[in-house]
This record gives C-alpha cells, structure tokens and sequence, in this order.
C-alpha cells in the first residue's frame, strides 16, 4: 500500500515520519508488525505528534471542517493542541458546541430511523 495508507491506518502525520517510511511501499505484514510492535519513532509521533487533521479534530472534539474554519491548516503537535484545550479560543468553543449538536441530530435521526 501506498505509505499514505499506511499513515492514515496508523494515525500518524506522514511528513513527520522517517524518510524511508515515506518513501516506499508498504505490505500488510510490514503494517501489521508496525501495530504489533511499533518502533520508537512510531511511538513518538502517536504520543507527541505532529498529528494529522482526524486526530487532532478528535482531541479537540470538533470536525475536520472545523479546523479549518479556526484557521488550523498546519498539523499540530501534543502540546500545542494541550494549550488550545487549556485556554480554548471562541472558535474552538464555538466549533464544539457545533460538532456537539451536529452528533445529537444524528443521533436523533438514527433513533427516528429505528422506531419507524
């Protein structure tokens, strides 16, 4: 698979990992044991970051959308998304509440869905 795949699949930000990660393809087994026992420089990124958009959208429980509606176009790293939750600016309180109500529609949908 494509080392964007592999990336994704591990939730990590592909820039950040090393060049030989990048840079060549990447088999189920390799992915597999790249799960099982994940080297340092894996364990690193998931732990410090930078993070790609879907993680840092979840850490900070708002949408992809949302990030770039804050004006969030770079990846972020750990404590940079830990400063952001400690003194959240209006747009990310904002977002929240958004992402919040756009979870409880669906979820009303879905439960409309199953009573009919």
């Amino acid at each position: 698979m494509k080392p964007s795949t592999a990336a994704s699949k591990l939730g990590i930000y592909l820039p950040a990992a090393p060049q030989e990660f990048q840079s060549a393809p990447i088999t189920r087994a390799e992915l597999d044991a790249l799960r099982a026992d994940p080297p340092a420089w894996l364990v690193e990124l998931r732990r410090n970051g930078p993070f790609p958009k879907e993680v840092m959208a979840q850490k900070l429980g708002i949408s992809r959308s949302g990030l770039v509606r804050g004006g969030i176009t770079e990846a972020l790293t750990a404590d940079q998304i830990g400063e952001l939750i400690a003194n959240p600016p209006y747009w990310l309180l904002r977002e929240r509440d958004t992402y919040r109500d756009v979870i409880a529609e669906k979820q009303r949908l879905k439960d409309q869905a199953a009573q009919a």
